[in-house]
């Protein structure tokens, strides 16, 4: 390190990709293909459900742990991989995590119980939750400041087109092949991105420089993190149907309450902790988290009841249902894209405040949809549905992360992907909750797989859908407000300049933590 503290600039003699303004585009290539095939994975898994139950001769309830033992993980796991990722380094954390996914899909493939499949994919979602903790942060760290919505938003697009590719693949996969095929064929696309990320991705090119000392893990923060977010998902999923207002959910929502008030206060009592709480004395940064999770609380009501519509209601088929839900993945790519570069350009608060507009828009439409609604109009509500999702979803990010010193990315990163996750169970989990009660209030009792047979159910589960969408559109209201008032003023200054005077000075007035160089300082010609 030079004596002004500025980091050496890489040596010329680093492979071709690793200078000039095109290493931002190989970096993201790296990191891209990881994104588009963990998550690919993810969708793909719902696919595969019922012939994993007629592997193992178990019900589809309890199949369903496939899929919840990779959400408990992956919640639980999350901020302490960003938090560790901003210690040691985020291309270690990064590969590591590409080695427990690439692992644990050839111990699914290979499990001889339903037992050991369960412990694989546990496997599987440790690596996923490495990934995802750390993604967001080397992908913005790899672009420079001026051009983070254009980061943001391209990730967006590999993660909505993974997410949408992976139901479509398994189904023609599946048709000819067993279920274990699929994980197998993970195993390609995840070794590409262990190779690239290998010989492309470099801490020294992803603002990282290690610190004279290293601060100890915050263990105490990781766990009680941890066990709270894992018990608010279970509780929030409700597994075993138990009512709302027993003893064992309300107990549980207080212990959820108590552990994070614990969390908060081991946090702000240690000199190292896994996330600096004070950073949240940042307006932006707060409201923009806020606004985030009453965003994906109300946008995952479309993706949950939407298919329950077009198949228990409308009568369609598996694929022209898959046909209509990529649209709102189509529209969220879309978005994605043009939202982050005109953010860049304009500043993200217009693109965030009409995205959540429009997010309000589709809601109040829904709760007009019925069982003789026209098709094509719920194919356009659909579609522009995930035009919101792409248009609030990217500035909102990009402003999260604006806000935060680059010693924060890591963690910060994987916050606002955890804000997601928790938003995504918590609202499937409220729209289920009102459609139900709604339909048990009628005098239907009865799983919303029976709706189309039997007489009446349709008429019920309306009215069901129509009061889960007002519900949504108070969600859409609140964030719209929220990002309203939410004014970054670090956007619009110099490239260089990567966090804002305000959390730079919370920065400065918390304990000392690991040096990191400034992100442009150093990176040269590849910031552009």
């Amino acid at each position: 390190m030079s004596a002004n503290g500025v980091p050496p600039a890489a040596p010329s003699s680093r492979l071709p990709w690793n200078r000039g303004d095109n290493y931002k585009w190989w970096a993201f290539t790296a990191i891209g293909v990881s994104f588009f095939t963990q998550v690919a994975s993810m969708s793909m898994v719902f696919v595969a459900l019922s012939s994993i139950a007629d592997e193992f001769g178990i019900t589809l309830r309890a199949v369903t742990w496939v899929v919840v033992a990779q959400a408990l993980t992956i919640s639980a796991l999350m901020m302490p991989m960003g938090r560790l990722a901003d210690m040691i380094g985020r291309r270690r954390v990064h590969l590591t995590g590409l080695v427990f996914f690439g692992g644990g899909a050839v111990l699914v493939a290979l499990s001889p119980t339903f037992g050991l499949l369960i412990a694989a994919r546990v496997v599987m979602a440790i690596g996923n939750a490495m990934g995802q903790s750390v993604g967001t942060a080397m992908v913005i760290s790899v672009f420079p400041a001026s051009e983070r919505g254009n980061a943001i938003g391209s990730q967006t697009t590999a993660v909505a087109v993974g997410g949408a590719s992976g139901p479509i693949f398994a189904g023609l996969i599946l048709q000819f092949l067993p279920w274990q095929a699929l994980f197998w064929m993970i195993t390609v696309p995840i070794a590409i991105a262990f190779v690239a990320g290998y010989f492309i991705l470099d801490d020294r090119w992803l603002n990282q420089y290690e610190a004279p000392e290293r601060p100890p893990f915050d263990w105490g923060g990781a766990v009680l993190s941890a066990v709270a977010i894992v018990l608010l998902v279970i509780t929030m999923n409700n597994p075993l149907g138990l009512d709302w207002l027993s003893p064992t959910i309300l107990g549980s929502g207080v212990a959820v309450v108590v552990l994070l008030a614990l969390f908060a206060r081991w946090e702000l009592r240690n000199a190292a902790p896994m996330l600096e709480l004070r950073l949240f004395q940042s307006g932006v940064l707060s409201m923009a988290v806020a606004a985030r999770f009453f965003g994906f609380l109300g946008a995952t009501a479309t993706r949950f009841l939407a298919p329950i519509y077009l198949l228990s209601l409308r009568g369609l088929s598996e694929g022209a249902t898959g046909g209509a839900l990529f649209l709102i993945s189509l529209g969220m790519a879309l978005a994605a894209q043009g939202s982050g570069r005109l953010s860049d350009r304009f500043g993200s608060r217009p693109f965030a405040v009409f995205g959540f507009a429009v997010l309000l828009g589709t809601a109040l439409a829904m709760v007009f949809v019925g069982a003789t609604t026209p098709m094509w109009v719920v194919l356009v509500i659909l579609f522009v549905n995930g035009l919101g999702m792409g248009l609030w979803n990217v500035p909102n990010n990009a402003v999260i992360m604006g806000s935060v010193p680059a010693s924060n990315f890591g963690v910060v990163g994987a916050l606002t992907n955890l804000v997601r996750n928790v938003g995504n169970v918590t609202g499937q989990a409220l729209a289920s909750a009102v459609v139900v009660a709604v339909m048990a209030a009628s005098g239907f009792d009865i799983p919303l797989s029976e709706i189309e047979e039997t007489a009446g159910a349709g008429a019920a589960f309306v009215d069901g859908w129509r009061v889960a969408y007002l519900l949504v559109t108070a969600f859409a209201t609140i964030a719209l407000v929220l990002a309203f008032f939410t004014r970054p003023s670090f956007e619009g200054r110099d490239a260089g300049t990567d966090t804002n005077d305000e959390a730079a000075e919370v920065q400065a007035t918390s304990e000392p933590r690991a040096a990191t160089a400034d992100p442009a300082a150093g990176r040269g010609s590849a910031a552009g």
